[in-house]
């Protein structure tokens, strides 16, 4: 009957899946390596999604992007096992890979900064190794969230699980509220728009934070 169910409120309005990717846990929370789960509950919280509820070895919840019903996701393995529950529910939502956006840190990026890109390499990140794995294809949308590197290679572990410092309040904040607010355009398939809009808003919080003397 479920299945039925939501077979129905696909046929009604297409589903769009937002995974955000993470290690579950209070000790995790703050960590580089949590961004994209922050960034899924900014979004969360900005557009009243649903209750959070367990499903697909996840979290999940409902929200309305502004007219594009949207399914976020958190999976509750840890990192390198998030393939698992993201194929899950791709596959009994009959979701093409189209239509899954994953959110997560990226090395590579300077801290704040964020791009988006259609599939891709691994780069070594554990969660994006497990969906490509599970998914059979790493041909899905990720939103590369900047969190800077270390500097040497055997540094990078301690780095992404380590907490954001006090000090990455003021670019962090800023961001995550920026994705949040423009995810309708991400949801509509926007890309350019969405990465347009959120460097507006953290610009013109940045120009905000200086004129405050903060």
């Amino acid at each position: 009957m479920l299945a039925r169910f939501w077979r129905r409120r696909e046929e009604e309005a297409p589903l769009r899946l937002f995974v955000g990717l993470g290690n579950p846990g209070p000790r995790h929370a703050r960590n580089r390596h949590n961004v994209g789960f922050m960034a899924i509950d900014a979004i969360a919280a900005r557009w009243h999604a649903a209750s959070w509820r367990r499903r697909f070895r996840g979290e999940i919840a409902e929200a309305d992007l502004d007219g594009v019903r949207t399914l976020l996701m958190k999976p509750r393995s840890f990192m390198n096992e998030s393939g698992r529950a993201v194929a899950e529910a791709v596959r009994f939502y009959k979701l093409p890979l189209d239509r899954l956006v994953v959110f997560h840190d990226e090395l590579d990026l300077a801290p704040g900064k964020l791009r988006v890109k259609l599939g891709g390499g691994t780069a070594g990140h554990n969660g994006l190794r497990s969906l490509a794995a599970c998914l059979g294809s790493g041909d899905f949308k990720r939103v590369r969230i900047g969190i800077g590197h270390p500097g040497h290679k055997e540094r990078v572990v301690p780095w992404v699980l380590s907490d954001f410092a006090r000090a990455d309040a003021v670019w962090l904040e800023p961001l995550l509220e920026a994705v949040a607010e423009a995810a309708p355009l991400l949801a509509r398939g926007d890309d350019a728009g969405f990465m347009n809009r959120v460097a507006l808003l953290c610009r013109k919080a940045a120009e905000g934070t200086i004129r405050s003397g903060r």
